[in-house]
């Protein structure tokens, strides 16, 4: 099974956001989000990408 980092930065974010607080624990909480936030985000894009198939498409008159 992979995993979707996508999906995990999504909920990290609101995560985040939810914790708009300025009390010590919101702030801890911020920063600590922010770096799982940043080691998530370099491991998505760590990930080697998906081979595509290229298809070709005729050249020639439109109707």
């Amino acid at each position: 099974m992979t995993s979707d980092f996508s999906a995990a930065r999504v909920h990290l974010d609101r995560a985040y956001h939810y914790l708009r607080g300025d009390d010590p624990i919101s702030q801890r909480g911020r920063e600590a989000l922010d770096l799982l936030i940043e080691a998530v985000a370099v491991e998505e894009f760590k990930q080697p990408s998906q081979n595509a198939e290229v298809l070709m498409f005729p050249i020639g008159r439109r109707f």
